[in-house]
């Protein structure tokens, strides 16, 4: 491994869970993400190759779109039988949101689907009122940034 320690190793850009109620303003989403960033402990480096992941049925969600402009981060939806597939490895399970949407975790779901095959939680759901957000690193190594310790 070129000498370099596993410290030193990021498993891939973090893929950004995102879930909100309709109408949420992206204000809320921006700040509940960027408090994510700030929870998981993230370097500047790691902010910047960060991608949003929310579900497809939102995929016309202004709140959503205004934020992923407000934080210059892209955005990309998740259709429902991939984050149907990711329900064995979130880490959150909500029966209110299960029972209106199908699915048991929106945020975690929608963060490790983006991520893909092998990938894992580093920040759990955080949740406001209005809105959720998860983080998940993908299992691909990239050198040259710290990896965060998972946060529960």
């Amino acid at each position: 491994m070129d000498g370099m320690s596993s410290d030193r190793i990021l498993f891939g850009p973090v893929f950004v869970g995102l879930g909100c109620r309709r109408g949420c303003g992206w204000e809320e989403i921006a700040a509940l993400v960027a408090g994510a960033f700030d929870e998981a402990a993230l370097p500047d480096a790691a902010r910047r190759l960060a991608a949003l992941a929310a579900p497809a049925m939102k995929s016309d969600e202004p709140g959503l779109a205004e934020a992923a402009r407000a934080l210059g981060l892209p955005q990309r939806f998740i259709e429902e039988d991939a984050m149907l597939a990711a329900q064995d490895r979130v880490h959150t399970r909500s029966a209110t949101v299960l029972a209106a949407v199908g699915l048991a975790s929106v945020a975690e779901a929608a963060a490790l689907a983006a991520a893909g095959p092998g990938s894992r939680l580093l920040l759990p759901r955080r949740s406001t009122p209005r809105a959720t957000v998860a983080l998940a690193l993908p299992a691909v190594a990239l050198p040259g940034v710290a990896v965060p310790e998972t946060r529960s």
